[in-house]
């Protein structure tokens, strides 16, 4: 496994970063949880194989992956990798609730202290709303009694509110959305470089852009299969991050034991400078032949959901842009009509606006369900 030194904590972390929201769910005597007898063999073939960042958050699966991730890091594993966490904002209403939050996922992880504790998405009025809570005053204290290593944060917002967050605290580590398709968007390139510069640490998550980037269609295929070495889609977008020195490692969600083997040899191939000028200026066309066929940048991380009125939105929009995508209008007609039927689909929508005022990606989601719902009925 290749190994990025991060110079201002004084560590190494592997370029595979594996990430743990999405693993499949299962129930046990009517009780829902992660299905440990996949999470489990996956995280810790990763980690005898060199993988020592595992990344989970209070919220995932229903707040039940930090559980699971516990249970996985028992037997001696926990003291072989660093453990990323994160405080949902929008569960804090009081400093007391900063302090809960830390010693339930603690309790959860079934360990004395986190490595890396992140303030969980932050954006604009998230931040505004934990600034004057007191999150900073928190996070030194967290630090200070040891509960957890390194003060960190995870953003979906503009470059300039990134700018603002990172000038406010002297940060370990923050964590971006970023992948070939989002150069400008979020924090991006601008906020890539800007972190570098400081010398914090980057993590990047949403590297495949919620999986879209796995599957190529058949225009970005011919430009895939036009480079004399053969490579997946999923390794053109790792070796692309890769070749970044500000990234510290790349997170990826993976769902089973084949899909972190496959990434466990992808990564070992990725490390700075592994892209030439040639394969990035074909990146660049992979990037201009996606544009010219994707409908709405939705990662389906479903900070949208659950939808009040019960329409799948993200579901919707994955049918939206895999139609478009890959030219199935016929399936993907057939995918919504299941929806309509089901009562999920956009003829439910409101328009509350809870959607918008959460998603991450400032999609308008209200206009572009009715868009979606006129292409595919």
């Amino acid at each position: 496994m290749k190994m990025r030194k991060l110079e201002k904590l004084g560590i190494e972390v592997s370029a595979f970063g594996i990430g743990c929201m999405r693993f499949p769910m299962t129930t046990v005597d009517g009780v829902e949880m992660v299905d440990e007898s996949i999470s489990t063999p996956a995280i810790r073939y990763a980690i005898d194989h060199g993988v020592n960042y595992v990344d989970t958050a209070y919220v995932y699966s229903n707040q039940k992956n930090e559980t699971m991730l516990g249970h996985a890091l028992r037997d001696g594993y926990r003291e072989k990798v660093y453990v990323a966490t994160k405080l949902p904002t929008w569960a804090c209403n009081t400093r007391e609730d900063m302090d809960r939050i830390l010693d339930e996922s603690l309790a959860r992880l079934e360990t004395d202290y986190i490595d890396f504790y992140l303030i969980h998405a932050l954006n604009k009025d998230s931040w505004k709303k934990v600034y004057d809570l007191g999150v900073l005053e928190f996070l030194d204290a967290a630090k200070a009694s040891g509960k957890i290593k390194y003060a960190c944060f995870s953003f979906h917002d503009n470059f300039d509110t990134f700018k603002t967050i990172l000038d406010a605290y002297d940060w370990d580590m923050c964590q971006i959305q970023f992948n070939f398709m989002d150069v400008e968007n979020q924090a991006g390139l601008k906020g890539l470089k800007l972190a570098g510069e400081r010398g914090i640490p980057v993590v990047i998550m949403e590297g495949l852009l919620g999986g879209k980037l796995a599957n190529a269609p058949d225009n970005v295929q011919a430009l895939y299969d036009s480079w004399p070495e053969k490579r997946s889609p999923v390794e053109w977008a790792f070796r692309w991050l890769c070749n970044f020195p500000e990234v510290a490692t790349v997170l990826s969600g993976v769902t089973n034991l084949d899909m972190t083997k496959a990434n466990l040899d992808i990564f070992d191939r990725c490390e700075v400078g592994c892209m030439s000028a040639e394969e990035l200026a074909l990146i660049d066309k992979v990037r201009e032949a996606y544009h010219s066929r994707t409908k709405i940048g939705c990662t389906g991380c479903r900070y949208c959901m659950p939808c009040p009125n019960e329409v799948d939105i993200p579901g919707i929009f994955s049918t939206w842009n895999d139609l478009n995508l890959y030219g199935q209008k016929l399936a993907g007609s057939r995918r919504y009509a299941r929806k309509l039927d089901e009562g999920h689909g956009a003829d439910k929508c409101i328009e509350c606006g809870a959607c918008e005022g959460v998603c991450p990606q400032q999609l308008s989601i209200i206009e572009a369900l009715k868009q979606a719902h006129s292409e595919m009925i």
